[in-house]
């Protein structure tokens, strides 16, 4: 199933990967219900589902504080992303 990934085009450029690299292996192990794993591999995974899934109910239910929490949200993300990223490259596992 993995052959069928798409291609990260700043490894297949640059050589190294992208704040982005791991998202679709976490997300194919968090379907086969493999938490940890995903987690590994890239862990904003499980809060980026929660933030798309409760966008998608905001939309529909208009929540009082909805576009607060996802504002929050959104940048609690970023940070996992962006730390994430800073501790592959201190550990050097960018390639």
């Amino acid at each position: 199933m993995s052959k069928h990934f798409l291609a990260c085009p700043s490894k297949a450029l640059l050589g190294f990967d992208c704040p982005g690299c791991g998202l679709q292996r976490s997300v194919l192990a968090l379907l086969q219900g493999d938490v940890v794993r995903s987690l590994q591999l890239y862990p904003a995974t499980m809060p980026l589902t929660f933030l798309i899934i409760f966008t998608l109910l905001h939309l529909k239910f208009n929540f009082k504080f909805g576009a607060q929490l996802i504002k929050i949200l959104f940048i609690g993300i970023a940070s996992i992303i962006l730390i994430n990223y800073i501790y592959k490259i201190y550990t050097h596992n960018l390639y």
